[in-house]
């Protein structure tokens, strides 16, 4: 409301009170996804802590990200569902800065981290004989530590400068989590410095590891055709198809996401508002969901490990 100076205590998510049909079918499906992403990357984490055989760069990795995906899930499908459940859910203001905070830290962590992992695949594929050497504890514990620093140094950023805008009036964030844009909306500010600050972040949380990841495969794929066995080929490209597979569902659904076009049509805004929102929250189920199902069903070495463990 214009005029308005009043801080405000907390926000409104709007999340579906605008098809309340849809709320119940959604609150069924994204709490058993919740249930599958927590099984799923909770026995992932087991297996490679537990099994000996997967104490490698590749599995610490991968440890590292069902965490993260844990995590990422964890700070923000638990709001969604009670927004399912409490129409026009109120949140205040500190748990949004903390919500935000979390789902920030966690999506920066994992750009970083998908980007190890292809210079771990890079490494092992390219130089195997130096794999031991390059990739040795020394290196990649602090591959890991630096990719979960850098992601949290960016959200603190991020989210400290939101928060520190006035937000007085319009307090209803039309989306089901304190999604950063959603709430850079309500400022009553201006907010170009926070745009400015999200695209650097952008370049460098996305565009930097896209470019890595595809120089890496790019001489990745150059080294398996050098292969002259077709059983060579088919072994040395079943190591490193599982995280290429899972770059492109992570990568995939953020451009679908940032990159369909807006509808000019004012009768298909409400369509459209609905389609963004949806996308949304399955881009931050589908993508957990899918990892630990797509590392266990190329991965004979993860398999074996499951069965172990199931039998003990």
């Amino acid at each position: 409301v214009e005029g308005a100076t009043s801080p405000v205590a907390g926000f409104i998510l709007l999340g579906l009170s605008a098809h309340p049909r849809l709320e119940k079918t959604f609150f069924v499906l994204i709490l058993s996804m919740y249930l599958v992403i927590l099984l799923g990357n909770g026995v992932l984490i087991l297996v490679t802590v537990l099994d000996s055989r997967l104490h490698t760069p590749m599995y610490f990795f991968l440890g590292n990200l069902s965490f993260l995906d844990i995590c990422y899930t964890t700070s923000s499908v638990p709001l969604i569902l009670d927004s399912f459940l409490t129409p026009r859910k109120t949140i205040p203001f500190s748990a949004c800065a903390v919500q935000m905070f979390l789902s920030f830290a966690m999506g920066g962590t994992e750009c970083v981290l998908l980007g190890m992992m292809a210079f771990d695949r890079y490494v092992a594929i390219c130089n195997p004989l130096r794999y031991p050497v390059v990739m040795s504890k020394a290196a990649y514990v602090p591959m890991a530590v630096s990719s979960w620093a850098a992601g949290i140094t960016s959200s603190v950023v991020q989210t400290s400068q939101a928060m520190r805008l006035p937000f007085c009036g319009d307090n209803v964030i039309n989306h089901f989590t304190c999604e950063i844009l959603a709430v850079l909306k309500l400022a009553c500010a201006d907010i170009s410095l926070n745009v400015i600050s999200m695209v650097v972040a952008n370049v460098i949380f996305l565009g930097v590891p896209v470019l890595f990841i595809s120089v890496s495969y790019v001489f990745i794929i150059a080294t398996i055709l050098r292969i002259p066995s077709a059983e060579g080929k088919k072994k040395a490209f079943s190591t490193c198809s599982a995280h290429l597979t899972v770059v492109v569902v992570f990568y995939g659904t953020i451009l679908f996401m940032y990159g369909k076009p807006k509808s000019k049509d004012p009768l298909g805004a409400d369509k459209q508002d609905l389609s963004d929102k949806l996308t949304s929250l399955f881009y931050g189920v589908v993508t957990p969901m899918l990892n630990p199902i797509i590392y266990s069903l190329r991965n004979k070495d993860v398999k074996a490990a499951v069965r172990n463990l199931v039998r003990q």
